[in-house]
């Protein structure tokens, strides 16, 4: 057990510090423009208003969110039920960086993981384009077991792409600074 979670630790910690292609993570990126502030994306990302925001939009595909433990901050644990309400995905967010303006949260259970793979990561960037604009980089690092390799099982990366699209729409249309 301690050598499983010190190689959970190694890799999360890898995959901050951008070397996880060296440890055989697959990826899938998706990237939205968005002509706000990078601060003022970096709000509604930091802490829990996506989550929230997203499960507001999204009542078709999000039955709930829950904040299992924290608030917003590093250690939080967040679980989302899809709807009908059969399925769910559970992290918890282990990088908040606010001069990098980065968060990663570790899958925990669900998602890929129910289906074969071994480690989730998603990795969120708001990356400065203009002073008025940014884009909001959504990632998801995600290793195979071997057992399953040749079922391919990937994560889904359209419920990050869907949420970037409403963070974009609703930060697009507020002319006000809001408060995550």
């Amino acid at each position: 057990m301690l050598k499983q979670v010190s190689f959970i630790f190694f890799l999360v910690f890898s995959c901050y510090m951008g070397a996880e292609p060296k440890l055989g993570l697959k990826h899938l990126t998706n990237e939205v423009e968005v002509n706000v502030a990078a601060s003022r994306v970096w709000e509604l990302y930091r802490h829990l208003g996506i989550s929230f925001l997203a499960a507001q939009q999204l009542k078709n595909v999000i039955q709930s969110v829950q904040v299992l433990k924290g608030d917003g901050g590093v250690g939080t644990i967040l679980k989302l039920t899809f709807v009908p309400g059969n399925s769910s995905y559970t992290d918890k967010f282990i990088v908040i960086n606010d001069a990098k303006k980065v968060k990663v949260a570790m899958g925990l259970e669900g998602g890929c993981l129910a289906i074969g793979c071994s480690v989730q990561i998603v990795k969120l960037e708001i990356i400065e384009k203009t002073r008025d604009s940014c884009i909001i980089r959504s990632d998801i690092g995600y290793a195979v077991k071997k057992e399953f390799e040749a079922n391919d099982p990937k994560p889904n990366i359209q419920l990050l792409a869907a949420a970037a699209q409403i963070a974009k729409r609703f930060l697009e249309s507020s002319g006000t600074a809001m408060s995550a």
